[in-house]
């Protein structure tokens, strides 16, 4: 008998673009492994691409965090191009999102560091800057799909396909 948290589980996949919900209850994960090793191997990749880019231009201790900043903001554009693809072009094979949208984008873009790095700014004594960061980030991420997405159309309008801009 299932808790009263997995009503309604059915009715949703793990992914939208995924295979049909496998049924509520003690098999909810069942048939979901090849979406759970998609996201974790991309994961991986998006991961160690996203080290190379801070071993290739580390930030020192409390200066801004402008690999951070990039990383994001690229990984970010990156997800808006990638959401055209798949919904409006691509019949894109299930486990294409969850491989590069939730893994390897997901691993690459660090939101994680992008906290520590606001962290150490205020403990450097860095508050504005450290504001500056934080929201900056935020507003950089979100411009970056919209741009992403738009730019996406754009391109494929010009070379006839897709639905174009909005």
């Amino acid at each position: 008998m299932g808790s009263s948290w997995s009503q309604g589980v059915t009715d949703e996949p793990l992914d939208p673009g995924t295979a049909t919900p496998a049924p509520a209850g003690p098999g909810v994960w069942r048939g979901q492994g090849a979406v759970v090793g998609a996201v974790a191997v991309g994961g991986g990749i998006g991961a160690t691409a996203r080290y190379g880019a801070s071993l290739l231009w580390p930030t020192p201790a409390a200066a801004f965090p402008w690999t951070t900043l990039l990383v994001n903001t690229v990984g970010c554009a990156l997800i808006g191009l990638l959401l055209v693809l798949v919904d409006e072009v691509w019949g894109a094979h299930r486990l294409l999102r969850p491989f590069f949208g939730t893994g390897v984008l997901g691993g690459f873009t660090t939101f994680s560091t992008y906290a520590v790095d606001f962290k150490r700014l205020l403990d450097a004594g860095r508050a504005a800057t450290g504001l500056l960061y934080l929201a900056g980030t935020l507003l950089a991420a979100m411009a970056a799909v919209w741009a992403g997405v738009v730019a996406t159309r754009r391109a494929l309008a010009f070379g006839g396909y897709g639905r174009g801009p909005r």
